[in-house]
Parts: structure tokens; C-alpha cells; sequence
């Protein structure tokens, strides 16, 4: 950690983190058989007709130019007093420094991996985990992290030890398993987020935070059979129907039941994307993204029955649709996926969004979605 001191304050942090985060359910499942993680950096599906590498290169080069500083990756490319509930401006989040270290991790980019892996310790490494936002102007990391965000650093790390075949990386990545499972689980159960304060988890599960594949890859010392089985069995109890096959927000432990304002297409598409990981997605959830990503759009958000509540659109929407059929190795559904992501690339030179993704006229570009599209072209 940097000598600095960083002043918590949780009741910004409880707002900011309840705003941004979502939860999900449980019950007994039966005893697992998950496949093994298929290796790292495994044979491509792009047929020659998208060139992959020139949209990775320019979302890349975009990221570098103009949003990045000392600690990471902007949250947003126009900068703000950085004091408001949510992430915003120049402020960065260890969402960010994850998904950088997964990119560097499968891109085969060793050095890069190792500055990402410093920076994310350096600006976000508590005791008890890593804060999920750190804020620059107020000198401030949040007194929370989330548990997706942990969980995707310790992929990252199993990830790095794989493709660089170092053994120290994976060792980590045990280590910082076991601080997770400590912190992040309760009664058997994962949650969202550990409250430094109170010393206390929260009492619900937001579906797409249970990355099934990590938890699959933890040590034993960190993962009981239990963790897995009650966390896929929640997930899976929190699918909707097969008309609309898209999953439930969350799941709250404490009143047994599922809850959803409203369906969320990047929390659902992350849900099958963690399910398809370990061979557990519903065939009528591959087929509603195909038809729609094809023949249709994939909307931002629904109702419960299926009813799209707007007509936005967006890149990490359809960055996580390739990645399932990456995972699924559908080459119609990746590729289709990046065309469509690719609708959403800034293309006029004079912007100082060119080449990245974002709205050139009111000059937003987001960290989340520059990154999940340069993490769909490592696929």
C-alpha cells in the first residue's frame, strides 16, 4: 500500500455501493460435476471476415490516450468533483483494474499483467479485501468492495499463472481465496459485499456477481462444497421462464425470497455468461440472445414478463453476448455480437473519443464498456 492515508467513510460508501450493486437465492443442490476451465487463450472463432485485431488495437490505444492516470482506468472520460454517490469522472474502481488484469492475462502481456497487478494492490488492497472505488481529488477508497470485483482479481491471477506458466501468480491468487471466502461468505453463503465498518456482509446475493468459475477454481481451504452448490443453485432458482429466459436481480437470504425492479440486460447476460462457464446455461437463454442479437437488438432493460422499457442499447450488452458464444463456441453468435458492438465505436477522428467507445457528442466514453468490449476481442 501507498503510505498515503485514506480516509473511509462509510455512510457515502453504504449509498454509493446500495446503488450500484444488485442481489440473488439459495437452496441445496445436488453434488456437482462442473467441467474444468477450458485452457486459456484456446483456438479463436473468427472466421476471417472481422478483423479482431484492428478493433482491439484501437479500443486499446483509445483506453491509453485518454483514460488513464496513475491509479488505473477513468471511470468516465469527463472528469467531476468526484463526490457523488456514484463513481463518476476520473475516479477508478478495481472493476477496471480487474478487467485490465484479465485482458494483460490473456493477451499473454506479462509486464503489462504485473503494473495492472501493482496498481490494483497499491490503490485498492485493504486487509480485508479490495475497495471497490478509490477517488483521487477526495483521497478516499470506499470502506466496501464487491465480491465480483474480488473474485475477478483472483481469476486474473489464476489466469496470469497459466499463460505466463508461473506458478507465484496462482499461488496468489489461493491466498487471496481464502481472505475472500473469510470476508465475502457467510453461513455457507456468498454476498455482495463485506462492510469494513460494521464488520459485517450484506444479506442478499446480486445473480451476476456469482462468478461460478472462480468460485470452481478457489482452494479447497476457501471453497466448501457447500459455497458452490448453495451459489449455483441459488442462480439457477432465479431463472425467470422460458419466454422470457433472462434471471431475477437478486436473491435476499434473510427473507428467503428473489427481488427485481426491473430486468437488467448486462446483470442477466453476466449471469448466463458465469452459467455457460461451467456448462449450466439454459438453451432458451442462447436462443433469445442469438434471435435478438440476429434479427433483432438487445435492449437495456425489461420487465419481468419480457417487455423492453427502452430502446437503449449499448457495447457491453452486446461484449457480453460474444463472450457466451465464445463460451459456447458459436462463431454466427460471437461474431454477429462484435458487429453489433462495433455500431457503437467513435470513428471521427477530430473526437477525442475516436477509436474508443462512447457518446462523441456529449463527449461520455465509460470504463466498463471499453473494457468489456477489449475483453470480448481477447476471445
Amino acid at each position: 500500500m501507498r503510505s498515503r492515508k485514506i480516509r473511509i467513510r462509510w455512510k457515502t460508501a453504504f449509498l454509493a455501493l446500495l446503488l450500484l450493486t444488485l442481489p440473488a437465492c439459495r437452496e441445496k443442490a445436488e453434488v456437482l460435476h462442473l467441467p474444468e476451465p477450458s485452457p486459456l487463450l484456446s483456438s479463436r472463432l473468427h472466421t476471417g471476415s472481422l478483423d479482431a485485431n484492428s478493433g482491439r488495437e484501437a479500443t486499446d490505444l483509445f483506453l491509453q490516450r485518454a483514460m488513464t492516470g496513475p491509479y488505473g482506468i477513468y471511470t468516465n472520460y469527463l472528469e467531476t468533483n468526484q463526490a457523488g454517490e456514484l463513481a463518476s469522472g476520473h475516479e477508478v474502481l478495481s472493476e477496471s483494474a480487474s478487467l485490465s488484469m484479465r485482458i494483460a492475462a490473456r493477451t499473454g502481456q506479462r509486464e503489462r499483467f504485473e503494473a495492472a497487478w501493482r496498481t490494483a494492490r497499491d490503490t485498492f488492497e485493504q486487509e480485508w479485501g479490495f475497495s471497490y472505488r478509490y477517488s483521487p481529488k477526495q483521497n478516499k477508497a470506499y470502506a466496501m468492495g464487491a465480491s465480483v470485483d474480488d473474485l475477478r482479481m483472483i481469476r486474473a491471477l489464476y489466469e496470469a499463472g497459466e499463460a505466463f506458466q508461473e506458478p507465484a501468480y496462482s499461488r496468489e491468487a489461493d491466498k487471496l481465496g481464502e481472505r475472500f471466502a473469510q470476508y465475502n461468505v457467510s453461513a455457507g453463503s456468498l454476498r455482495d459485499f463485506y462492510d469494513s465498518v460494521s464488520h459485517k456482509t450484506n444479506t442478499f446475493l446480486t445473480l451476476c456477481y456469482a462468478d461460478l468459475r472462480t468460485l470452481q477454481q478457489l482452494p479447497a481451504s476457501a471453497k466448501p462444497q457447500s459455497l458452490l452448490e448453495n451459489t449455483l443453485s441459488t442462480v439457477e432458482k432465479g431463472y425467470l421462464s422460458d419466454d422470457f429466459p433472462f434471471y431475477e436481480t437478486r436473491y435476499d437470504y434473510k427473507d428467503k425470497r428473489y427481488e427485481s425492479e426491473s430486468i437488467r440486460t448486462v446483470e442477466s447476460l453476466l449471469t448466463i455468461l458465469h452459467l455457460t462457464e461451467v456448462g449450466r446455461e439454459r438453451e432458451a437463454s442462447i436462443r433469445f440472445i442469438k434471435e435478438q442479437t440476429l434479427k433483432g437488438a438487445l435492449y437495456g432493460e425489461y420487465t419481468r414478463d419480457g417487455k423492453p422499457m427502452n430502446q437503449v442499447e449499448s457495447t457491453a450488452i452486446y461484449a457480453i453476448a460474444a463472450m457466451i458464444g465464445a463460451e459456447r463456441g458459436d462463431a454466427q453468435l460471437y461474431e454477429a455480437s462484435l458487429r453489433r458492438l462495433e455500431a457503437f465505436r467513435v470513428t471521427d477522428t477530430a473526437s477525442p473519443l475516436f477509436g474508443g467507445f462512447g457518446n462523441a457528442t456529449t463527449k461520455e466514453a465509460y470504463s466498463f464498456d471499453n473494457l468489456m468490449a477489449l475483453l470480448a476481442y481477447t476471445y
